[in-house]
């Protein structure tokens, strides 16, 4: 588990602000699910969805993330990982890929549907193992929980194209963090949203077939 439990660049969760705050998310639980349930719902509920609330920056790195309080699924689920480790909890990043609602002209190919992945993370917990939350903010038509043994996701695969992949990554993958890096303003990340292809899913850690 000791990949889980490293800071690094972009989960620093070293950083003095993250570990004040993870230490008083955790200070009145007993228990490690009841931290990793704080922690959860406070980057759910606290730090805002770039695209929902129209924000910037762009965030990408855990300690930017809440520094500015907003950040799309992947800069969110960073800052989550950050705070499950400064508590001394292993936490990983995994991945859905799914169909863009409303894509931009620029994303419609012909015969082919567009697609995005989508950050979650994946926390382990000592009586059931890995367990995936997503952090991405609850809005109309969307309500991902803390419920272990029970995952409630904030998306479920519906089409084929779609996939819930099953690698739990200790670090984020080089073309989300390409994006988010890249890109300074919220419209920009619309037009150029991260993607790999199922048939890719094997190289990079992430493993395919899917389960759903």
């Amino acid at each position: 588990m000791e990949k889980y439990l490293r800071s690094s660049r972009i989960i620093d969760w070293q950083n003095p602000e993250i570990v004040e705050l993870a230490h008083r998310l955790g200070s009145t639980c007993q228990t490690t699910e009841e931290i990793a349930k704080a922690c959860f719902e406070w980057v759910r509920d606290e730090i805002y969805h770039s695209r929902d609330y129209q924000m910037n920056p762009v965030t990408c790195r855990a300690s930017d993330v809440l520094k500015y309080k907003t950040g799309y699924c992947f800069a969110k689920s960073h800052l989550l990982a950050a705070l499950l480790r400064a508590n001394q909890i292993p936490a990983g990043l995994c991945y859905q890929r799914l169909t863009i609602d409303n894509p931009p002209e620029s994303k419609l190919i012909s015969n082919n549907i567009p697609c995005t992945l989508h950050g979650l993370n994946a926390i382990f917990l000592p009586k059931i193992g890995w367990y995936r939350v997503d952090p991405r903010g609850n809005r109309d038509g969307v309500d991902a929980q803390f419920v272990p043994p029970q995952e409630k996701l904030a998306f479920e695969i519906k089409l084929p194209q779609e996939a819930n992949f099953v690698g739990v990554l200790a670090e984020p993958l080089p073309v989300v963090l390409q994006v988010l890096e890249q890109c300074k303003i919220w419209e920009e990340v619309l037009l150029s949203v991260p993607d790999i292809s199922l048939e890719s899913a094997l190289m990079t850690g992430l493993t395919h077939p899917p389960i759903v």
